[in-house]
Parts: C-alpha cells; sequence; structure tokens
C-alpha cells in the first residue's frame, strides 16, 4: 500500500507538536508493509530547527513553492492507495485538489478540530481548507473526537468523519534514569498558547511560588518577561523529541494543559500524555469531557482545576505516584501506541466505500 500525505512538518519539532506524532504513525505503517512518501513545504523557520533531515522509514519531499512540486505530486497522487491532506498543510487548498482529483481514496486529518471550527465560527478564514469545504474527501480524519465529528459533517461537509487520536512509539518513549538536566518536581513541556496560560500559571507557577523549596522544570517556545517566573522555575527554550524520556523520567510529575477550544469540546488527548505515560512518568492534568475514555481519573492519571489541588498532587507519597504511572503506562501499551493508531488508520480506510477492492482484502 502506498499512502501520500501533504501536511505541516516532519522534519522539525520546533513549536510543533505535530512532528513527533507524524514520526511514529509513518514508522508503524512501514512496519505494517506501507509506503509513505510526506510532502513538507521547506518553510524557513521550520529549517533553523531542523532535527530529522531524512524519513527512515518512507521519503520525505521538501519543496519551495508549490509550483516546483506540483505535478510529482500528482504523479504521486495518481499511484497512491490513499492521499491525505492535513491541517496546516501551508498549501492545503491545492493539496486537496491534487487528493480529491487524483487520489483513489482522499482523506483530509484535521490535528486541530476545535481550533478549525472556532476560526470558523468567529467568521475567520481558516487557509489550510478547500474553500468549498470538506465534502470532496471521501473520509475526514479528527484528533478530537466527541461533538468535533458531528460538526465536521455539519459544518463542514464531510461525508464521513472519524478520529485519529494521539499516539507514542514506544520504542523511543520509555522509562530511563533520572537526568539531573531535568530532575524536578514538577514538569510542563508545551509551547506558549494565551488562551492555556491562567491553567498553566494556576497549575504550576502558583504552586512554584507558593514552594520554593521545590524544583520546577518548564521546556517550551515562546515564553517571555510577562510569564510569572520565580527563583525555582527552570527553564528551557526546546527540548528535541530524542529528549523527551528524559525529561519526562527524571519528573517526579509532569503537567498537561490543553489548548481553550480543544479542552471546551473534548476528547482531546494530547500526545504528550501518552509520551509521558510510556516513559513511566506520573501525569496531572487539567479536565475535559472524554478523559476517562483514554484514563482513568484517580487511578492512572491525576486531574486539577486549582492550585490547592495541583499542590495535593504534588504532596502525594511517592510509592503512590508511582503505582498511578505504572497503570497509566499499562493502558497506553495496550492501547495507545503508534501501531494501535496505525492499525486504526488502515482499518478505517479499509472499510471506506470509496476504498479500492485490494486495500479492503488486505
Amino acid at each position: 500500500m502506498k499512502l501520500v500525505i501533504f501536511g505541516l512538518t516532519v522534519s522539525s519539532s520546533w513549536g510543533n507538536g505535530h512532528a513527533t506524532l507524524w514520526r511514529g504513525l509513518t514508522r508503524a505503517l512501514a512496519g505494517r508493509g506501507v509506503q509513505v512518501v510526506f510532502f513538507e513545504k521547506d518553510a524557513p523557520y521550520y529549517a533553523r530547527h531542523r532535527d530529522l533531515a531524512v524519513l527512515p522509514w518512507g521519503e520525505l519531499v521538501l519543496y519551495g513553492d508549490w509550483a516546483d512540486v506540483a505535478e510529482r505530486a500528482r504523479a504521486e497522487a495518481a499511484s497512491a492507495d490513499a492521499v491525505m491532506v492535513t491541517s496546516y498543510c501551508p498549501d492545503g487548498p491545492a493539496a486537496s485538489r491534487v487528493a480529491v482529483e487524483h487520489g483513489r481514496l482522499a482523506l483530509f486529518y484535521d490535528m486541530d478540530t476545535p481550533v478549525t471550527l472556532a476560526r470558523l465560527a468567529a467568521g475567520e478564514r481558516v487557509d489550510y481548507l478547500p474553500p468549498e469545504g470538506l465534502g470532496g474527501f471521501d473520509l475526514v480524519l479528527s484528533y478530537t473526537g466527541g461533538e468535533a465529528l458531528v460538526r465536521l459533517e455539519r459544518d463542514l461537509g464531510a461525508r464521513r468523519a472519524a478520529p485519529l487520536y494521539g499516539h507514542v512509539d514506544p520504542d523511543h518513549h520509555r522509562p530511563t534514569g533520572v537526568d539531573p538536566r531535568y530532575a524536578c518536581d514538577l514538569s510542563y513541556l508545551g509551547t506558549y498558547a494565551a488562551d492555556r496560560q491562567p491553567a498553566v500559571n494556576a497549575l504550576f507557577a502558583e504552586p512554584a511560588r507558593l514552594r520554593p523549596g521545590q524544583r520546577f522544570l518548564l521546556g517550551g517556545s515562546g515564553y517571555d518577561t510577562a510569564f510569572p517566573w520565580t527563583d525555582n522555575i527552570f527553564f528551557l527554550d526546546h527540548v528535541a523529541p530524542p529528549e523527551h524520556p528524559a525529561f519526562f523520567a527524571s519528573s517526579r510529575l509532569t503537567l498537561n494543559v490543553t489548548r481553550r477550544d480543544m479542552a471546551q469540546m473534548g476528547y482531546c488527548p494530547s500526545g504528550r500524555l501518552f509520551e509521558a505515560a510510556a516513559c513511566g512518568c506520573p501525569i496531572l492534568t487539567d479536565t475535559w469531557d472524554g478523559l476517562d475514555l483514554f484514563f482513568e481519573p484517580g487511578r492512572e492519571i491525576l486531574t486539577a482545576g486549582t492550585t490547592a489541588e495541583a499542590l495535593a498532587a504534588l504532596d502525594l507519597a511517592p510509592a503512590d505516584l508511582l503505582a498511578l504511572a505504572r497503570r497509566a503506562r499499562e493502558r497506553t501499551l495496550d492501547e495507545h501506541t503508534s501501531d494501535h493508531r496505525a492499525a486504526e488508520l488502515l482499518r478505517l480506510l479499509s472499510t471506506s466505500p470509496a476504498a479500492p477492492r485490494d486495500l479492503e482484502e488486505a
């Protein structure tokens, strides 16, 4: 089977959570015999921070302008079993036309569905969407489930919408020894976003202020002097994917905070949740509808909405935190690996009414 993807970036993880997900998923697909060709616009921002020059388990096509690659895009699409366009693809409308007109099976994967829907509701133009909506695609995938699937069909004309949630590659994300660079009582790994900063303040910055004797570690780009820094908050402006296992495994507890639009819609597990769990790190998260579909609150994951609840989590005994982390890791390995998602994707493709007969029989 051949799958062609037109996406944001797989080559750079700088300020971009999509990259780690694509690396895990394309690797898992290759392990199941899928030939992957990933088209990525060679944007200067990502080029300066590229941490994957070659896709070892597929082909990475870097291009400058769409006109330079349009002919090849059409040829690759015509020879593929399925063609996928993703949210935030810089040439989304043009790539969508290629997928719909030349692909045997055309897919759109919105990895930011609540953001997409919120922008549309606000009257904004969403430049990665085809102007006519998503009705031309055989299947629309969403990183977010629940109400998001209903609205993709109702508001954007998707013929069929299905979730394809986050995941983790356990060969890359697994427990390690404690690395002194990352040792801390509470960590948070996430790019700055204004809409989730109030929760970061309440669940991370304020606990740091109230617990000056404990060590807090913040990793992610976009933070500046406006952040409520304290002497016990240590900062890394970028933690590359190869460092994620050491980052999480060296944290006594790690925090997950969800973007506002995603949390309001629910059924929105961040890939960071699965990464941390696979690395054996106890997790504290904000709450949203559908969380219990992925982890059992109180048994596999801790939840908090206030500073007091975050402090209570920090006060738990080490043995209790380790037991929680062990159960979350077991759940992740059983249900949330990249290979699980690759299998789900192939099943969704094979059951599509437009699936080629040879794909149905695969």
